[in-house]
């Protein structure tokens, strides 16, 4: 788990195992991705116990409470390594990944908790935040399967769909020459980016590219931890000639260009403080990749415009913010060709003193999906030239969505609980709605209130329960997002725990398991059985967390029922922070039932404030 540094000398688990119980060790576990390689036990010690990687919780659980010295030997190439070797076909790549059935999705980051991967991406719906799999820079470690969640699905076969532009970079007119900086003095480029996306490979680049142009030139990589979206930096300093390079690192303001390959590093410390007004233009990626924070912290946004004023503030407002990543993969249909684009792009604007052709030839030299790089370039070329009608060709005009009403809104989910359970059940919502916003109207104080009420209200009543997961995946809408993202002849494998079924882990809760595209006619079956819902033919209903759901709706129209007589403009703030607690239940099992644990403790602690408050004005 070393990031890919070599190890000198030889070395195995087995020897390492037989090592420490030499030194008198009584203890030692061995996790492992793949215990099958340990069947046999050749060379491990006796005391040596051999377990899967996601029993390591447990693993250290109990040794913590050992007597004496223990030792865990955890062994599993880096994830972020396999990826790299794969890409060099030096690693088996398995033809198997995972999808997020979005509509399934509850949004509680259980995946990234487990994970902790960073290509677990935020997905905003009209139906709240949601999670995607950004199959560009998956790892295919499947840790994130393991979080409680049956949106998870097991696509064997096929490839990644990459859908790209139609139009190729060659059939466009050329574009002229720009004029390149002087090498009168030494020229400095800091590249800054996140691990794993090809940002030292741009330093390497234009090393090899000042070095066949016999110019002198210095690259200095400051790769920190090495990891999967680790922040990672490239200190490339150019010259007429080698001599006149006398130091490896762009020292403090004095960077003459700023490479921003992602928008949050481009805004720490390190690359701020290269920064000059009046020497250092930077070209920075816009896009908003999430950190692992959003892997702990589910409703973590990401801080665009604060970065963005102290770039701007730092750079003395030479800056050029770009979409790259959402161009580069409309035109490439891979994100890996961002940090080329972005370089395509600072040449074209006369920010690299390197020719274009000896570039083209680095590329060349460096034998990685030459083409495609080269491709990259030369579209970043063309968005520095004419960034407008490169945009055209990525990202064909779509209709932007309008803001939705109260009414339209409210529309919306009454059709979705007709589906979800009949005309009933929907006309139930909406009557609840509508009387919320009669009595809201009655202040004059907007509409705020209704629509917290009509959006998570929904939410509660449209409950996931096993009907409606069955619904969601037996949907039209479930087959088109995966053609939309796969292509070929695919096979599927669903991620359940179904109550009824699923074996216990060790911490009690229910296991995971796969099951077949044979599940497909079994979703439209039980699909159509809704109308058991909630009846005493109900297999599902009795259980404790059905019941539970089942309670939560009448008891969030109870707290709102309880506002409304004594709702005035001075405490509607508070009314609609009770209204909006059910934003953070979510999930499903265990996992829902920490989050309404903590909801009821919010909802008491601004139900005594709304109290307080009313008493006051009664007085």
């Amino acid at each position: 788990m070393t990031g890919g540094q070599p190890i000198d000398g030889h070395t195995s688990v087995p020897m390492i195992a037989s090592q420490v119980a030499a030194e008198g060790v009584k203890r030692i576990a061995v996790v492992a991705e793949d215990p099958a390689r340990y069947a046999k036990r050749e060379g491990l010690p006796q005391i040596a116990t051999v377990h899967h990687r996601s029993e390591l919780d447990a693993v250290q659980r109990e040794l913590r409470e050992f007597q004496g010295v223990s030792v865990i030997i955890y062994d599993q190439t880096c994830a972020a390594e396999k990826r790299r070797r794969r890409k060099r076909g030096q690693y088996p790549d398995p033809a198997r990944r995972m999808f997020i059935n979005e509509a399934v999705c509850e949004g509680c980051g259980d995946c990234g908790v487990r994970s902790n991967c960073t290509a677990i991406l935020p997905l905003e719906t009209e139906f709240g935040r949601k999670r995607v799999i950004d199959q560009s820079s998956c790892n295919k470690d499947y840790s994130c399967v393991q979080g409680f969640c049956p949106s998870f699905v097991t696509v064997t076969g096929g490839t990644v769909r990459r859908a790209r532009s139609g139009k190729a970079v060659a059939d466009l007119p050329a574009l002229a020459e720009p004029a390149l900086p002087s090498l009168d003095k030494p020229y400095n480029i800091l590249i800054t980016g996140i691990g794993g996306t090809g940002v030292i490979t741009i330093g390497a680049l234009l090393g090899m590219a000042a070095h066949l142009s016999g110019r002198g030139a210095s690259v200095l990589d400051m790769t920190g931890m090495s990891q999967k979206n680790g922040a990672v930096s490239s200190h490339v300093r150019l010259a007429a000639a080698p001599e006149q390079i006398r130091a490896q690192r762009v020292a403090t303001g004095e960077a003459d260009l700023i490479l921003g390959c992602d928008l949050l590093t481009s805004g720490g410390q390190d690359a701020i403080s290269k920064m000059r007004p009046g020497r250092t233009h930077a070209i920075i990626n816009s896009h908003e990749q999430p950190t692992g924070e959003f892997a702990r912290n589910p409703d973590w946004n990401f801080p665009a415009a604060a970065i963005r004023g102290l770039i701007e503030e730092s750079a003395g407002g030479s800056v050029d913010f770009i979409a790259a990543t959402g161009l580069a993969t409309a035109l490439m249909g891979d994100a890996i060709a961002t940090n080329l684009f972005m370089l395509g792009y600072a040449w074209q604007q006369g920010r690299i003193p390197l020719t274009a052709a000896a570039i083209l030839r680095a590329i060349e030299l460096n034998g990685v999906a030459v083409s495609a790089n080269q491709q990259a370039f030369a579209w970043g070329r063309r968005a520095a030239a004419d960034i407008e009608a490169v945009t055209r060709i990525a990202l064909p005009a779509q209709a932007l969505p309008l803001p939705q009403s109260v009414n339209a809104l409210v529309l919306r989910r009454k059709t979705f609980l007709s589906a979800y359970q009949n005309r009933a059940y929907a006309q139930a919502y909406a009557a609840f709605v509508e009387r919320v916003r009669t009595c809201e109207a009655a202040l004059g104080a907007g509409t705020n209130l209704s629509r917290a009420v009509a959006h998570h209200l929904f939410r509660l009543m449209a409950i996931k329960d096993e009907y409606e997961v069955a619904r969601l995946y037996a949907s039209p809408e479930f087959r088109r997002k995966l053609s939309e993202t796969f292509e070929g002849e695919i096979q599927l494998k669903f991620n359940l725990a179904p109550p009824l079924f699923a074996n216990k882990g060790a911490d009690g809760h229910p296991l995971k398991s796969e099951y077949g595209a044979w599940m497909l006619p079994m979703f439209s079956l039980l699909s159509g059985l809704r109308g058991l819902r909630g009846t005493l033919l109900d297999p599902f209903g009795r259980s404790a967390e059905r019941r539970r759901e089942r309670a939560l709706i009448g008891e969030y129209r109870a707290r709102i029922e309880r506002l409304l007589p004594r709702l005035t403009r001075d405490n509607l703030g508070l009314a609609l922070a009770i209204a909006t607690v059910p934003e953070h239940i979510r999930g499903y099992g265990h996992v829902k039932q920490a989050s309404i644990e903590q909801a009821r403790q919010r909802w008491q602690e601004l139900e005594q404030q709304f109290d307080a408050g009313a008493i006051g004005l009664a007085a």
